[in-house]
């Protein structure tokens, strides 16, 4: 019998590619009810209609709740009797943030504190909180709001402490294949109209996994984290021009054509890094080594400063980020391999029927 046996799931975001991510797990598990919470109707009534044509039997265990995470009492609406939270609600396109930081601040910081407030105020046994790799040493509107929201729910975290009712805590990814904002389904776009593949720099660096990877670690936050933890996903990196070449390979089995696409660098985008960082020099002092991740305990300290001098941390300076130029690095071949995970690319090379219209590329 699973911990999740007859219990209540809100997944706010619920109609991102990461909240379809974790519904699509949890959707056939014997949970009693997901609750999709989110802003957009036309989503959540694609969906609805979506999951009762697969099937209608366990369609029937997934309700919907219209709102705002903005909006605190209609976030208390869709909490009532939940016993775990997905909180992935959140502005994530970096240039959109770039030119409206405090839309960033709103949905991501105050709107994260109000599912946890809520989360708190209803009695809700765990909250997992999904941030990205723009957290760490951010540089951009996205990955300053994103290092916020991490700090607001780890402070919430530990001020409930070890013994309460409701454990906090955050998960940190890389870049998530094929997710909404994800370049994979706007290459695959170029090349099919015709156009050059659009590359910011052929040097940059980005995480790679897959949705179903990235679930993983959310149900081992949900089994495992304590008030407080952050838990980080290992994963391989690419480069650019990799990738680029990685999809013209694949995609000539479709047609030759698409092997021949020009790939074009057009430079650098607001706010963009040539490598991300998964976790920063200061995490690394202290994240346990749990397999496939990191889990990083919060610091524990309080305000009286004076209680705990120490003589600082010769190891710190011999330690490393680690980032997307340093971890595993795919070659063509390898990546390759990962990208024929995804459910959209199995369908274009016709080795899975399609499951959505050709034009919706996200996972």
């Amino acid at each position: 019998m699973s911990v999740f046996k007859d219990k209540v799931l809100l997944i706010t975001g619920g109609t991102g590619s990461f909240g379809n991510a974790v519904l699509r797990r949890f959707l056939d598990s014997d949970i009693k009810e997901i609750r999709i919470f989110s802003r957009d109707e036309k989503k959540q009534d694609d969906m609805r209609h979506h999951l009762q044509a697969e099937n209608s039997e366990t369609a029937a265990k997934v309700k919907f709740y219209i709102g705002n995470v903005r909006n605190r009492e209609s976030v208390n609406i869709a909490m009532r009797d939940v016993d775990y939270v997905f909180a992935a609600a959140a502005l994530k396109q970096v240039p959109s943030c770039e030119f409206f930081p405090m839309e960033a601040v709103r949905t991501n910081v105050e709107g994260t504190n109000n599912v946890l407030l809520s989360a708190i105020a209803n009695n809700v046994k765990k909250v997992v909180v999904l941030s990205t790799d723009k957290a760490a040493y951010p540089i951009n509107s996205m990955g300053i709001s994103k290092a916020m929201m991490e700090k607001v729910a780890i402070a919430q975290g530990r001020a409930l402490g070890a013994n309460a009712t409701t454990t906090i805590c955050c998960t940190r990814y890389g870049n998530v294949m094929a997710s909404r904002g994800s370049v994979i389904p706007l290459w695959v776009g170029q090349m099919e109209q015709g156009k050059p593949i659009t590359i910011t720099d052929a040097n940059m660096t980005r995480f790679m996994m897959t949705l179903d990877d990235a679930v993983d670690l959310v149900i081992y936050a949900f089994t495992h984290g304590e008030n407080g933890d952050l838990f980080v996903q290992k994963a391989p990196a690419a480069r650019l021009d990799v990738l680029a070449q990685a999809l013209k390979e694949i995609y000539s089995q479709v047609d030759p054509k698409y092997g021949e696409t020009e790939v074009k660098v057009i430079g650098t985008r607001h706010g963009e890094k040539l490598y991300e960082t998964l976790v920063t020099r200061e995490e690394m002092a202290k994240a346990i080594d749990m397999g496939d991740y990191y889990r990083i305990p919060c610091d524990n300290r309080d305000l009286n400063y004076d209680k705990y001098f120490t003589d600082g941390n010769e190891e710190m300076s011999k330690i490393e980020d680690y980032h997307s130029h340093n971890t595993v690095r795919l070659d063509v071949e390898s990546m390759k391999q990962l990208l024929l995970k995804l459910r959209f690319i199995r369908e274009d090379l016709g080795l899975n029927p399609r499951s959505k219209a050709k034009e919706i590329r996200s996972e």
